[in-house]
């Protein structure tokens, strides 16, 4: 299991934006990572900062390589915000073809960099919100079958739906490597228990995002919302999960990330210390 930390938080916010990639300082945030004990960095694409991303280059890879290396911090997963502002769900069929190429593309520039998942946001404005909307996820999730088996990327799924819908979308997909990236404050935020969560589809949980959230309300610090950090680990547990946590948790005092960040870093390491086995 490694720790990391989504982009960006561990530099002040660019242009008043809570999660975005961090145009200006992300070559910064390696020394920072590294410093503040963590493992990985959940790589942000986004449209924000898609023309600058090396992510998206032959030479930024290259950079971004040369930097894992020499801090020894790694990246293992990206989060796909990008498609926050450019849903895969409820919009025509021409765009839609086009943003499952992307997605596609996507998977291309992460197998190049050895990065072995993607997470695809389906919250907010690109919620899945009826059948159709589920259909067309299905869909384009059973025509990146051959990319998946070409890049060896796993597409972690990020959802607003409640356990049992997730759990059919899940099945109508059918594929082993399609799983459930677990929001602890998203779940919060919407009421889910993670109990009811985990009888779901706890097997099919293959990375977790560290927050907390109040039920119905925004991000806070670890420890004040809703979630039931306990109940989670307990779940974890059940199901044997190895996987890798990012820690998403609310921002602290603009100009002092590192020593936030190492604080959150004690405390997650304290909860993942219960997963380990001999």
């Amino acid at each position: 299991m490694k720790l990391g930390i989504m982009q960006g938080r561990l530099v002040p916010p660019e242009a008043g934006r809570f999660q975005s990639f961090p145009r200006a300082h992300w070559r910064d945030e390696f020394t920072l990572a590294a410093a503040a004990g963590l493992d990985t960095i959940e790589w942000i694409y986004d449209a924000y900062g898609e023309d600058v991303n090396p992510l998206a280059t032959e030479t930024g890879i290259v950079e971004l390589d040369r930097l894992c290396r020499l801090h020894r911090v790694t990246v293992e997963s990206v989060c796909a915000d990008w498609f926050m502002d450019f849903p895969l769900v409820g919009v025509d069929a021409e765009s839609s073809r086009e943003r499952w190429l992307r997605l596609a593309w996507l998977m291309r520039q992460c197998a190049c960099l050895k990065i072995n998942r993607l997470v695809i946001p389906f919250v907010d404005a690109s919620a899945i919100r009826d059948a159709e909307g589920a259909a067309g996820v299905v869909a384009g999730m059973k025509s990146l079958s051959d990319m998946i088996a070409k890049t060896n990327v796993e597409l972690h799924l990020e959802t607003s739906l409640s356990p049992q819908s997730f759990a059919a979308l899940l099945a109508a997909i059918a594929h082993p490597r399609v799983k459930v990236n677990y929001d602890a404050g998203n779940s919060a935020s919407l009421g889910f228990r993670a109990q009811d969560e985990f009888a779901a589809y706890g097997a099919s949980v293959g990375s977790v995002h560290l927050k907390d959230r109040r039920k119905g309300a925004g991000t806070v610090p670890l420890g004040q919302g809703d979630t039931d950090f306990p109940a989670l680990f307990e779940c974890l547990e059940a199901v044997n999960y190895a996987g890798d946590f990012i820690l998403q948790v609310a921002r602290g005092t603009e100009g002092d990330e590192l020593a936030w960040t190492r604080q959150n870093v004690q405390v997650a390491r304290r909860w993942m210390q219960k997963l380990e086995r001999p």
